[in-house]
């Protein structure tokens, strides 16, 4: 199998029978529940204290849920299902989806809940992949916004004129050492293409031509993006000349940086850390006309395709308890993500939270991380390329065009 090859680590294929969980049809228990996921520690708090109280509720199930990295629990989750193992649910992101289902190992949603099940959520929780139904969440996002310290400013920027204007002025306020602000204006992760993608799309760009699965890398746009951020470090000098995810956070969490670029995920520690955030959409590309689109998607469950009939009924009762309005609603209100319920959407905590509202604003200025397992090439082929114009060893006329060379060969490699 092809993309088996592609997406699998071989170190799962020969640690995968001593993870925990890891149980083959004849070892089935009929009502303990495994769950794969990879939860950051506040989602993780959340989950257990569910758990806990759905056991309670029910006594004699069990639920069992292990953490992994994203990357880690893709890989050991296809590793397992294909050999008739692994947890029962999955949960991560929607682009994970495309290779599941390419992989063959987790099975169609719509024939096991009613009409009126799905209809409880915002079209953006329901995920639909070549005609199915095969995962549905419980956040929706993931996605990059501006984030503004309001220590610095009290309102954001609307155009990266405006931007650009904010972060010099905050920079010759607060004076420099040598020639590096004490408080650089902005900040992000600059070194990762997912957090190039809103100024790529900022400036019409897009990974995928209009079929959805053809590379769509060296364009006019592309090399339009990748000066516009170059310019922003080495012309405007409004961030720092490093920064990758560990130094933009810490820059912003110690004061030293006005402004970051970072997903919803990083907000409920902010404002653990006592820093007054406020959350807006990355501001409007002025040249353009457009606002950067970051690419969302929703992070919920999937069904493993080996769970038994027998063993069904248990196992979405608790996916449905997982995606009830009590326990979205608790996520909501300690992490401030957006739930995927609708009715959620007019609840006081949603309606009186501005963070929640900017964030759903930004949600709307988005597009959808595309599912296709093409999207992990597309990534691959990225990354090298635009590091290389940042760190100066590529022009980005060079960058656009190796990394569609590079995308081509590696989509083909998949399909081999």
């Amino acid at each position: 199998m092809a993309w088996t090859r592609w997406f699998l680590l071989p170190a799962f294929v020969v640690s995968l029978f001593a993870l925990p969980g890891c149980q083959g049809p004849a070892q089935v228990d009929m009502n303990r529940v495994l769950l794969w996921h990879q939860m950051r520690p506040d989602e993780r708090h959340i989950l257990q204290r569910q758990i806990k109280k759905y056991v309670h509720a029910h006594p004699g199930v069990e639920i069992l849920e292990l953490y992994k990295e994203t990357e880690e629990v893709r890989n050991a989750f296809v590793t397992a299902a294909i050999t008739r193992r692994g947890p029962d649910l999955v949960y991560g992101p929607s682009d994970a989806v495309g290779i599941y289902v390419a992989t063959k190992t987790i099975q169609p949603l719509e024939s096991l809940f009613p009409p009126e099940f799905f209809s409880q959520f915002d079209t953006s929780g329901i995920l639909s992949y070549q005609g199915h139904v095969y995962q549905i969440a419980d956040k929706i996002g993931n996605h990059l916004a501006l984030v503004y310290n309001k220590k610095y400013l009290q309102r954001p920027p609307q155009t990266d004129v405006e931007l650009i204007e904010v972060s010099k002025r905050i920079q010759r306020n607060f004076g420099y050492i040598g020639s590096r602000p004490k408080v650089y204006g902005l900040t992000w992760n600059y070194t990762e293409p997912f957090f190039f993608i809103p100024f790529f799309t900022g400036c019409g760009g897009w990974v995928f031509e209009a079929d959805g699965i053809t590379p769509a890398l060296a364009s006019d746009n592309m090399v339009t993006a990748l000066k516009y951020v170059r310019s922003l470090r080495d012309e405007h000098k409004i961030i720092p000349n490093e920064a990758d995810y560990e130094i933009a956070d810490a820059l912003f969490k110690d004061g030293k940086a006005a402004m970051i670029i970072n997903g919803d995920w990083s907000w409920a520690g902010y404002r653990d850390l006592g820093i007054d955030i406020g959350v807006s959409p990355i501001p409007k590309i002025q040249s353009t006309n457009l606002w950067p689109a970051p690419m969302t998607s929703p992070k919920g469950f999937s069904l493993n395709a080996n769970v038994s009939t027998e063993k069904l009924p248990v196992v979405l009762d608790v996916l449905r308890f997982l995606l009830s309005e009590e326990n979205q609603l608790e996520t909501t209100r300690e992490l401030k993500t957006a739930p995927t319920l609708k009715v959620l959407y007019s609840s006081p905590e949603v309606r009186s939270n501005e963070i929640l509202q900017n964030s759903l604003v930004q949600i709307r200025y988005g597009r959808p991380m595309p599912v296709v397992p093409e999207m992990r090439a597309v990534w691959d082929a990225m990354r090298p390329g635009y590091q290389a114009v940042m760190g100066g060893a590529s022009t980005p006329e060079e960058a656009a065009k190796s990394m569609q060379q590079l995308a081509l060969r590696r989509i083909r490699e998949m399909n081999e």
